[in-house]
């Protein structure tokens, strides 16, 4: 029944067919039951673990890896090729893909328990009347028309129409589905509003909330998934994961370059047709399978085999970084989504702010003598941590508090006059409450008050554990008066009375709201020397004029009173709550966390707005908006603030407008905040979404990245794609900026393997136009990619973030990778890379003393050589050495390209090899190894390469090191010349580049 808010008791009831004072029979039961189906949230269907595998596979560059593993597979047959060489590249090459598999599957298994966790929120049982008896049943077996009895400390297990109350207050803590920070007051009678948001059905009890104050019957109207719990459920089923920035780019960068590898192996191939009939070949078929061999070699070097596991390390390393800023990250590519981010759409309660009720400001009647001085407070403190300091109207610390007659009382009053109770838990190291928040704000502010009569109170306390802590001065209260009976709240007094005995004297403590305590009081305690005077109009007046005030300071306000009765009295009654003697004001708030503001100004900066999203009442938030800065220098807030209802009654064009200057969104539920997430993402901004409670997790899933608080509810967490620790808005912040830094190191290192695989494709090119021996064999080009590429390119992700990170605007999402000057720069790089390991291959045949000194025209000759005469053997094209001195120089020259990427433009003098001493460790394990390989024979015989004299080390050194020079000139005209920016003017991205940018 979706309308049951808008319906009568009488018309719910008739609707159900059901008598509230039975219950629905069992014949009803089952009829219901067909109808309107069981009380469950369904189960997601599971994706088979085969599936999962499958899934880590659907890569255009990893596809393009398996087809060129198994045609060098097929190739290595059909040569009748045999040992571990013969197969140690599509080996390699699988077992590199199984190991990035293996590390998806466990991330997305471990991912998926938002919606399991979410059933955590429905209550196991329910007391439920039937054929006219009361029985426990399992919550699962409720169904619609069910009467059912709730009471205080009852998790709702379905959504339910109230229809009787058994006690004066009926209230719900509803936070987890709202956000609101208070608990809300339920009745029976029915809602006119329309287009009603949860907030405002107040006769409805939302499944999988709490009741904190009253008992009453309600009959049950939705189950499963027709309730505002299944509503959400529902909407995490429908959001699908969006793809990451970085892996558009890297996905456009696979295609790009599978139509580049495509091209040139089609190139290598045509070009040498001529030579499929060489007679070295032994046929044109077997000319064309060897040159088809050489464009695989190609298509092998051309893909950087490392990049999947590279960027996978690199963002683990920084997810690392950010567990030690309070940013436990569950989605590794959020790492990088978190650099691009524009909007941060932030939850209120409990994100911005503590979610803690507390006392900040009492008011108290100083004295009365020439008219009434009223007296003010602060309180410190803005969680339920009984830890915190009363100062003076002039800021100045009260030492001892209690030594204050008004303070005194209020204390007194804050401990008798409350149900509710603060504990300390050991196991997440923080007090908890039980009850009203309000209550509990209360009973915080009796501990910060102290007791009177010890000059030693503060330390004394402070000696205390924090369980005998944690009420230590309510327990005194308690033990020295004792609660004989109490008045509830009631609607229509607005105010809730206890009776205490003391001794020989019983006192009457109330506390309510302030018009409703003021109106019944007739004198004033004086804080100034604690006498008791009547109250004059013009007491009255002042008291209700800084009522007003705190109303206008968006404080919950409450007023506390006292009265003796005569001795004995065992009972009060509404007609004993006058006469009052008026102890003083509290105003109390969800007080903003004290690093909110100082991170706004740091997200404004950085070019990142800030939307705070509320089910709280539009003038609270934008209280909270003005004291944590998104109002700063605004005083008419028109077009910034909106409530949920304000934002649907706009047009569509005056909504997209809206979007861009929205500021505050209140009064809204889940569905308006998933709304918002989508229509941000439509006006291409990249969204963070912050949470912490069960109405968060649809918008947590559906945001870009999903932020949730560490104290947050286990669905808000698992929603989500990176969870806070410390609850804290400013750790996002830090997270930002981390997080442009791992972009900025990603980039450097898939640049880096760029100019390194075009250096690989070069040489293999070169080496077939010249018509010379091959010059690296695919085991050694395999070798190069996973190793003495990978390790470098894994330690650039250690370069140090760049001080102005947080200064800069963020990066477009259609941001390629590599495009236009850049992508030139490291053209430039690679062909010089390839130039100089064909170099040191044609060095060792035709200018080397080891070598055999052959003359160019002998070496492009090579595969006629057993058909005519030679000074010189045949067999010395397949000796090892001139393979190994390029592998050498394709290595070496690697390393020093590795150190040109520490930066994108500085200069190598400025940010020196010592501020990455990871980098630089690297480049030694890298080049021990290379040494291992060519100096350990059974190595040396696996990777066809042999050990090289100091001759021969020598001419690799000076082939490789004009590789710095070359780009430290391309960095200076980058820095000096702008000839980067007329690039771009002149030609096109040669990388993709999307055709969404802003």
């Amino acid at each position: 029944m979706e309308d049951a808010y808008a319906r009568s008791v009488s018309e719910v009831l008739d609707f159900f067919g059901v008598d509230p004072t039975k219950g629905l029979s069992d014949s009803q039961v089952v009829h219901h039951s067909r109808l309107y189906g069981r009380n469950v949230l369904p189960e997601e269907k599971r994706t088979p673990f085969w599936k999962l595998v499958l899934k880590q596979f659907d890569d255009l560059l990893v596809k393009i890896l398996i087809v060129a593993a198994i045609v060098s597979f097929v190739l290595a047959l059909a040569n009748g090729e045999t040992g571990l060489t013969a197969f140690l590249e599509p080996f390699v090459i699988l077992l590199i893909l199984a190991a990035n598999a293996a590390v998806g599957v466990i991330t997305e298994t471990n991912a998926e328990k938002a919606l399991e966790e979410l059933r955590a929120y429905q209550a196991n049982i329910a007391t439920v009347l039937r054929n006219g008896c009361f029985s426990i049943l399992p919550a699962t077996e409720l169904v619609p028309g069910d009467i059912v009895e709730v009471t205080v400390g009852c998790k709702i297990p379905a959504d339910l129409r109230m229809i009787e109350m058994s006690s004066n207050t009926f209230r719900v803590d509803q936070a987890i589905l709202t956000g609101e920070s208070c608990s809300v007051e339920k009745d029976v009678d029915c809602t006119l509003t329309t287009n009603a948001v949860y907030q405002d059905k107040k006769n409805i009890l939302f499944s999988g909330t709490d009741v904190v104050a009253g008992r009453g019957r309600a009959v049950v109207t939705g189950v499963g998934s027709n309730t505002a719990m299944g509503s959400i459920h529902d909407s995490m089923l429908q959001t699908d994961d969006e793809a990451t920035p970085l892996k558009k780019k890297l996905d456009e960068f696979g295609s790009f370059l599978a139509k580049v590898i495509a091209g040139i192996c089609v190139l290598v191939w045509v070009v040498n047709i001529g030579h499929f009939s060489d007679p070295s070949h032994g046929g044109f078929f077997k000319g064309a399978i060897h040159y088809f061999k050489i464009a695989v070699a190609l298509a092998v070097a051309a893909i950087p085999e490392g990049l999947p596991a590279v960027v996978t390390t690199c963002l683990a390393l920084g997810t690392k970084k950010m567990a030690r800023l309070n940013a436990i990250v569950r989605s590794l590519p959020s790492v990088e989504t978190l650099g691009c981010t524009t909007v941060i759409c932030s939850d209120k309660t409990g994100t911005l702010t503590t979610n803690m009720m507390s006392v900040s400001k009492i008011c108290v009647v100083q004295s009365a003598e020439h008219g009434p001085m009223i007296n003010e407070f602060t309180v410190s403190g803005t969680t339920y941590a009984p830890e915190g300091t009363v100062f003076d109207s002039n800021g100045l610390q009260l030492d001892l508090p209690a030594q204050s007659p008004c303070l005194h009382h209020l204390a007194m009053c804050s401990s008798l006059c409350n149900d509710s109770i603060l504990q300390y838990n050991p196991d997440k190291d923080s007090y908890e409450k039980i009850g009203e928040s309000t209550e509990v704000a209360l009973r915080v502010l009796a501990e910060k008050v102290g007791l009177p009569g010890f000059d030693s109170m503060p330390s004394a306390l402070n000696m205390l554990s924090k369980h005998e802590r944690a009420s230590y001065c309510n327990h005194y209260w308690e033990n020295q008066f004792k609660k004989v009976y109490v008045l509830e709240f009631t609607r229509d007094r607005k105010m809730m009375s206890v009776l205490c005995s003391h001794k020989q004297m019983d006192v009457m403590f109330s506390k309510g709201a302030p018009e409703s305590i003021i109106a019944r009081c007739t004198k004033i305690l004086c804080n100034g020397d604690g006498s008791v005077v009547p109250l004059t109009a013009a007491a009255r007046a002042e008291l209700e004029s800084r009522f007003h005030s705190f109303g206008d300071e968006t404080l919950r306000c409450l007023a506390l009173a006292f009265k003796t009765v005569p001795h004995g009295q065992q009972t009060i009654s509404y007609d004993n709550e006058n006469d009052l003697t008026f102890i003083g004001l509290v105003g109390m708030l969800d007080p903003p966390r004290k690093e909110v503001r100082d991170a706004m100004l740091a997200c404004m900066t950085a070019g990142i707005r800030v939307i705070v999203v509320t089910g709280d009442n539009k003038s609270t938030a934008e209280s909270l908006c003005r004291k944590i800065g998104a109002f700063d220098n605004l005083v008419d807030f028109s077009g910034m603030s909106y409530t949920a209802s304000e934002f649907e009654r706009l047009p569509a064009v005056q909504q997209t407008l809206a979007l861009r200057r929205m500021t505050l969104f209140s009064r809204v539920e889940p569905s308006h905040k998933r709304m918002l997430v989508e229509a941000l993402q439509n006006q291409n901004e990249v969204v963070a979404m912050t949470g912490d409670g069960v109405n968060d997790a649809p918008a947590l899933k559906k945001a870009d990245i999903g932020i949730a608080m560490g104290s947050g509810t286990a669905v808000a967490k698992s929603a989500s794609d990176m969870v806070l620790a410390d609850d804290n808005f400013a750790s996002i912040v830090a997270a930002v900026a981390e997080g442009r830094a791992i972009y900025n190191n990603t980039k450097q290192f898939i640049r880096y393997m760029i100019s390194s695989n075009i250096g690989e494709v070069v040489c293999i090119f070169v080496a077939a136009v010249l018509g010379i021996p091959d010059t690296l064999a695919p085991v050694q080009l395999l070798w190069v990619n996973l190793v003495t590429d990978g390790l470098p390119a894994t330690a650039i992700g250690f370069n140090k973030q760049d001080s102005d990170v947080m200064k800069a605007k963020p990066r477009k999402v259609g941001e390629a990778v590599v495009t236009g000057w850049l992508f030139f720069r490291y053209l430039v790089i690679g062909v010089y890379v390839g130039l100089a390991t064909v170099a040191g291959f044609i060095w060792w045949f035709v200018y080397s003393d080891g070598g055999p000194k052959l003359t160019y025209s002998e070496l492009m000759n090579f595969e006629t050589c057993a058909l005519r005469e030679t000074t010189y053997p045949c067999s010395i094209f397949e000796d090892r050495h001139p393979s190994t001195v390029a592998m050498t120089v394709l290595v070496v020259v690697e390393m020093f390209n590795a150190l040109n990427n520490l930066s994108e433009n500085q200069s190598l003098l400025v940010i020196t090899p010592r501020s990455n001493l990871w980098l630089v460790g690297s480049i030694i394990l890298t080049m021990l190894l290379h040494v291992l390989i060519l100096y350990v024979h059974p190595l040396a015989v696996l990777f066809s390469v042999t050990p090289l004299s100091w001759a021969e080390w020598t001419a690799v050194l000076y082939l490789s090191f004009p590789v710095i020079i070359i780009d430290e000139l391309l960095k200076f005209l980058s820095r000096n010349t702008g000839m980067r920016f007329r690039f771009r003017l002149r030609k096109a991205d040669l990388l993709p580049k999307d055709r969404r940018d802003k």
